[in-house]
């Protein structure tokens, strides 16, 4: 099958919708799949051979968070031209109605369409001025997917109709199997909790993690924080007590590999995020890490967790009770241990083994409903854009 992937969002820049698609991407390549993703990415950014660059991008406010997108008539005409050239069996975008290469690869769209939806923003009053401009493409949609039951209601609410719930993937035997690294590993007198996200974004909620930290300093004296992600430390440390400074390190970006045996080394994982989420996907990766993981009670994490069989639930933006989650996983070992072992049984339910069929169904069925086209598939696509600034 030749599958046309669309991402929204700049490839320069991680993120849980581009690593969905490069993943799914690899996963189809793989199983014998000819697959092409197309998506935002500055000219020097190295890019996988099978992506292909709409264009630049521009880090636009979007769904909560900061987005790099891409729109106008020049990328218009680059979609189409991709799209005609691809000679795709399906085309299958993502986040369709943000402002960008999804939403025109849509009304680009002449065949089996598949789109799948990962926000879960109930802030819709631009989605409903834009409603009119976006039906003629939504209509061309044959096949909807939801990444979790939270996507799912916003499309139900906000965009009408239903969609069938696939959630985001991970290669869970990557996390399960990478190395641990001594120099984020915890001991009983130097226990180690880790965050990792953009450290300067609310909502992700490292500063209800560090008005923690007080409570679990005072148990723990030699307790760690380790902070992996893009951002200023300066920015959420001013102004919080020299003994929290002192107890945190910040990494940066990490590499996949790191990120890997990052979550392998850690004795707790801390999802402090304060809502906005329609998945968890990093709450996925540190149990398929086989790490204990304490995340904020929002509805999205809860799913991913199974009402907290598979991690320990607080309640949103109460720092004092994470303190007190936290501090009782450290206190009994055991407890720690049989919280990381259901997370990792859970974790199994997340695999690409299982989320890419899903996906492939979806794609057969679409397929087997759309009229009969004369177009080739064997014919190559076209590749004009890749030596052009």
């Amino acid at each position: 099958m030749r599958v046309g992937l669309v991402s929204p969002y700049s490839f320069d820049v991680p993120g849980g919708v581009q690593l969905h698609v490069r993943d799914l991407a690899e996963y189809l390549i793989g199983h014998g799949h000819y697959v092409e993703v197309l998506a935002p990415a500055e000219p020097d950014t190295v890019l996988p051979p099978y992506v292909v660059s709409a264009g630049s991008a521009l880090p636009v406010p979007y769904n909560g968070s900061v987005a790099r997108l891409t729109f106008g008539p020049v990328t218009s005409a680059r979609v189409a031209r991709w799209i005609e050239g691809g000679r795709f069996d399906v085309l299958h975008v993502h986040e369709p109605i943000s402002p960008s290469v999804s939403m025109l690869a849509m009304w680009a769209a002449d065949g089996p369409l598949v789109a799948t939806f990962h926000t879960s923003n109930t802030k819709s009053r631009a989605l409903l001025a834009a409603g009119p401009m976006l039906q003629p493409g939504l209509e061309k949609v044959m096949g909807r997917i939801a990444v979790s039951s939270e996507a799912r209601r916003f499309v139900r609410r906000h965009i009408g109709g239903d969609a069938v719930v696939i959630p985001n993937g991970v290669y869970v035997d990557k996390f399960a199997t990478a190395p641990i690294d001594a120099r984020w590993q915890g001991t009983q007198e130097r226990p180690t909790i880790a965050f990792l996200g953009r450290i300067e974004e609310p909502r992700k909620g490292l500063h209800v993690l560090l008005d923690a930290m007080p409570q679990l300093l005072a148990a723990h004296p030699g307790l760690r924080l380790l902070v992996a992600g893009p951002g200023d430390p300066k920015e959420v440390l001013e102004g919080r007590p020299e003994q929290v400074v002192r107890a945190c390190e910040f990494l940066g970006p990490i590499s996949d590999a790191e990120k890997q045996s990052f979550l392998r080394s850690v004795d707790i994982y801390v999802a402090p995020n304060t809502g906005g989420e329609s998945f968890g996907i990093i709450l996925v990766e540190a149990m398929s890490a086989g790490v204990a993981v304490v995340a904020s009670d929002i509805p999205a994490f809860r799913a991913v967790l199974d009402d907290g069989w598979a991690g320990a639930l607080f309640a949103n933006e109460h720092a004092d009770e994470l303190a007190d989650v936290v501090l009782e996983l450290l206190a009994v070992p055991a407890d720690r241990g049989l919280r990381a072992e259901q997370g990792s049984r859970r974790a199994r339910r997340f695999d690409w083994s299982r989320v890419a069929a899903d996906v492939v169904s979806v794609y057969e069925t679409v397929c087997a409903g759309a009229p009969a086209t004369s177009a080739a598939s064997e014919v190559r696509p076209l590749r004009w854009w890749r030596s052009r600034a």
